[in-house]
């Protein structure tokens, strides 16, 4: 038999051909990918209540949350995972409930870095999961517990990360406040909170950049406009410090609550029993000329005003962010999270401040923008937690969910605001709670607990602990699932 060597040499070349391109083709699909592979922008405000015309609280002046808001899916039972600023950032930004953590306070996330440091198995931060999936990671402000990610004595260390692994950079301008720790608490015109100076409210008639979060909203513009301008994925971080205390903002936010009726709190009484009520010691602890919100209702009126017109200068901002990310056309490709670190007590259950296990502590706005998504607008009100933000982000940019992470994504959600969510959890050093669409549940570690109903009108007003030991039973069983088996060990090292 005859072989036609010159047809197999041209089958041959025929083939090569057809490799070549099909090599070529993958090659420009893996890196049109890449470039399709959307952005991810997170917007974090400290001490930020649900109290937001978007959230039902019409008083409050929020136009640039509300507007995101309107194009994106709300949740009304957002719970953080630790009612303080540490814990509950570390829960956020790795995914974990950090329950091996629960005695440290603020410094769960330096404990973690320290753990890295000296070469224990620790898993990847969101942001570091991010970085290691090929984005540029950025953040700007107080993203984690302190401004800007660093530590020592003014938190300005570059050898004392915070998040080691996590950012491409981590910044914050400290302007006339010399360094972050001065900026973190800072009022106007540099004045730094000592010991003796720690006014607890202040307003000057001067711009946004009086106080830093100007100076971190202008500083987070011009990292937004660079990203954008890439050849890679970002993941954005920017963190605004107020509304915490001390309420200092521009005066003409506070113009705009000069006229308005502030509605009364609805439950201002010490709660009886063994609960986790505080005497307000943060809060307390500053300067109020002799006068206490708790016995005076004039003075307490006088501070919502000005913890409302907090929250409207962190909304200026928040539009001022929203407004960039429009112009840059990056809008169009980048999921966009707007986060409060967790509640906060304006009189309710005669506290000033956060720090409990009550609702007021733990349930803040989350606010979750992708551009592909339908029925945009439509608030959720399944109950949702702060880890489950690491999960979703992977689903909604197409990155592998990792196995250690806590949370459940969100994209079932986002996908249908009616779809159904599951508990949430939080701790402290010496309590642990779950809730419920119903329930509260807390558990101390002297074995003292609480039970709430949240379908009565007493909500958390009424222990009805009790009554049902076979419910708390099963409560204690869904924790445990949830956290392990050290959900109720307290200051575990």
């Amino acid at each position: 038999m005859k072989i036609n060597y010159l047809n197999l040499m041209d089958r041959e070349i025929s083939l090569t051909k057809k490799g070549f391109v099909l090599m070529v083709l993958l090659l420009c699909g893996s890196y049109y990918a890449i470039a399709q592979q959307k952005n991810v922008l997170i917007i974090c405000i400290d001490d930020l209540r649900p109290e937001l015309a978007a959230f039902g609280q019409t008083y409050i002046h929020s136009p640039n949350i509300d507007s995101l808001a309107s194009v994106s899916r709300a949740f009304s039972r957002h719970y953080v995972n630790a009612p303080s600023c540490g814990p509950s950032r570390y829960a956020f930004l790795t995914g974990l409930y950090g329950v091996e953590y629960r005695d440290k306070s603020n410094q769960s996330l330096f404990e973690r870095a320290q753990a890295i440091e000296k070469n224990d198995p620790v898993v990847p931060s969101m942001p570091e999961w991010f970085r290691k999936n090929g984005y540029t990671t950025v953040s700007v402000g107080k993203v984690s517990h302190h401004p800007g990610g660093r530590g020592g004595d003014d938190w300005n260390e570059d050898g004392i990360p915070e998040m080691p692994n996590a950012w491409d950079r981590h910044l914050m301008p400290v302007a006339e406040w010399q360094h972050p720790r001065g900026a973190m608490h800072g009022l106007a015109y540099g004045k730094i909170r000592t010991a003796n100076e720690r006014d607890v409210m202040e307003t000057v008639d001067d711009d946004d950049k009086s106080y830093p979060d100007g100076h971190i909203a202008e500083e987070g513009l011009h990292q937004l406009n660079e990203l954008a301008k890439g050849n890679k994925p970002f993941f954005l971080a920017i963190g605004l410090i107020k509304p915490h205390l001390p309420f200092g903002m521009p005066k003409r936010y506070l113009d705009l609550y000069e006229n308005v009726d502030i509605p009364p709190v609805p439950h201002p009484e010490k709660p009886s029993g063994t609960t986790t009520w505080h005497g307000s010691g943060e809060f307390m602890n500053y300067n109020h000329q002799g006068k206490d919100p708790r016995k005076d209702e004039a003075y307490a009126l006088e501070l919502k005003k000005y913890y409302a017109a907090c929250v409207s200068y962190a909304d200026k901002h928040v539009g001022d962010i929203l407004k960039k990310l429009k112009e840059t056309g990056a809008d169009k490709n980048t999921v966009v999270v707007l986060w409060g670190d967790h509640g906060w007590h304006l009189g309710e259950h005669a506290i000033w401040g956060k720090h409990s296990l009550f609702e007021e502590s733990l349930r803040s706005p989350l606010i979750i923008q992708n551009p592909e998504m339908e029925h945009k607008g439509q608030m959720s009100d399944a109950v949702v937690e702060s880890v489950d933000v690491f999960p979703t982000l992977c689903d909604l940019t197409g990155l592998p969910i990792p196995d250690f992470a806590q949370g459940t994504s969100l994209a079932p959600i986002l996908a249908d605001p009616h779809a159904k969510g599951h508990e949430a959890v939080a701790i402290k050093s010496h309590a642990t709670t779950i809730r419920t669409d119903q329930y509260r549940f807390t558990q101390h570690s002297s074995g003292e607990v609480e039970l709430y109903d949240h379908h009565s009108s007493a909500k958390e007003q009424l222990n009805i602990a009790e009554q049902h030991p076979e419910l708390i039973a099963g409560l204690r069983k869904k924790i445990l699932n949830k956290m392990g088996e050290m959900a109720f060990k307290a200051n575990e090292k």
